[in-house]
């Protein structure tokens, strides 16, 4: 047990970790619409990689943690990705953390942790029939081509930057969710040797997905500020697995009365985590973050540039 919680630790901190360091990389790059070359750009620069590495060894230390320990101690570990990606942000000094910021946070991760722990999905079916799959991917395709009309449709916005990375890291974080799903069914054909696993569809529909996933990342992460991105992609992708659990492979949460007033209140504390940080300097970049420089200090101001 005690090895499952340190590998999930590790596991959210390697995706904070990679999700600043694409956004470090990808913060200045400019794209109209869904750029599918925008991803090749960025490869050439060395800290969008490092984001890169720190999402595959995330991934490993996740599958790691799966192996020690149960689904519902790992996952509710694993919205502690939020804290972390905050610490970074006080940490770098790019932006003034404040305590409602981290309360705000704070929130989110209990909200969502708690959420999984009481809800924690459990019984249903190995593999699941074509046709729920079919349905699940139009359903997921149809969400991030809405999602999509809408941020496009604020891309000449001045003051949209905040709104497209939110919306975009949302249509992520259900992407991912939907590799997660996928991936369910992939390693229920791992024990059949190479000729199951390349004779199955879910190999090449998690390769194809699992791109696509990559590129709204990309977008979502060079559209605007990490504070307004990163909650979609913490939240939407355990939330939208959880969804497709029970709808592809028959999986059903816990519905007790006592899991029921639990899982209400871990989402009062999730939507009123994700309203206090709507209003946030970090999503609005309202004021400087370092407060210590005055107007008039442009050395200062240089030193300390926001990454907003």
């Amino acid at each position: 047990m005690e090895k499952a919680i340190l590998l999930a630790l590790l596991a959210s901190l390697c995706t904070a970790t990679s999700s600043v360091c694409q956004r470090l990389g990808a913060r200045d790059s400019q794209s109209s619409g869904l750029d599918v070359w925008l991803v090749f750009r960025l490869a050439r620069r060395p800290i969008w990689l490092l984001g890169i590495a720190s999402m595959i060894l995330g991934f490993v230390f996740q599958v790691t943690a799966l192996h020690y320990g149960p689904l519902a101690l790992v996952q509710p570990i694993l919205a502690l990705e939020l804290l972390f990606v905050f610490g970074y942000m006080a940490f770098l000094g790019s932006r003034s953390v404040r305590r409602r910021d981290w309360l705000a946070a704070a929130a989110m991760s209990a909200g969502l942790a708690l959420f999984l722990f009481a809800a924690s999905p459990s019984g249903g079916r190995q593999h699941a029939p074509g046709s729920l799959w079919l349905l699940a991917g139009l359903a997921t395709l149809a969400v991030v081509v809405a999602g999509l009309s809408v941020a496009t449709g604020l891309r000449h916005r001045s003051t949209s930057a905040p709104q497209r990375a939110a919306i975009l890291g949302a249509l992520t974080g259900v992407s991912w969710g939907f590799v997660a799903a996928v991936i369910k069914e992939f390693s229920s054909h791992l024990d059949g040797g190479l000729a199951s696993i390349f004779s199955n569809w879910s190999a090449y529909v998690l390769l194809f997905a699992g791109a696509a996933s990559l590129l709204l990342a990309s977008h979502a992460l060079a559209a605007g500020p990490l504070a307004a991105s990163q909650p979609g992609f913490t939240i939407l992708d355990p939330l939208a697995a959880s969804l497709l659990g029970m709808f592809i492979f028959g999986e059903h949460f816990q519905a007790g009365t006592e899991d029921l007033a639990i899982e209400a209140l871990a989402l009062a504390l999730l939507v009123s985590g994700v309203s206090a940080l709507s209003h946030s300097h970090l999503i609005n970049g309202e004021e400087d973050t370092h407060p210590a420089a005055e107007p008039g200090d442009a050395r200062a101001i240089r030193e300390h540039p926001s990454t907003g």
